[in-house]
């Protein structure tokens, strides 16, 4: 049986503001999986930043 995280952005873990971390929480994935694929996606032309910056907004702040 799995279980599944909820998203949101854990207090531990974090590098600016947690969404990488809570991301690889929610895929069971790690932390620093996550952050080197988005650094790595920011080479490439699009969106990643502004993505970034709304689920930064969006993601609420795991109380924990």
């Amino acid at each position: 049986m799995t279980t599944t995280v909820a998203l949101s952005r854990p207090r531990t873990n974090r590098m600016i503001a947690g969404v990488c971390a809570g991301l690889a929480q929610r895929w069971g994935m790690k932390a620093s999986t996550v952050r080197l694929l988005f650094v790595l996606s920011c080479l490439l032309p699009g969106p990643q930043f502004v993505v970034y910056l709304v689920l930064w907004v969006i993601m609420p702040d795991r109380g924990y």
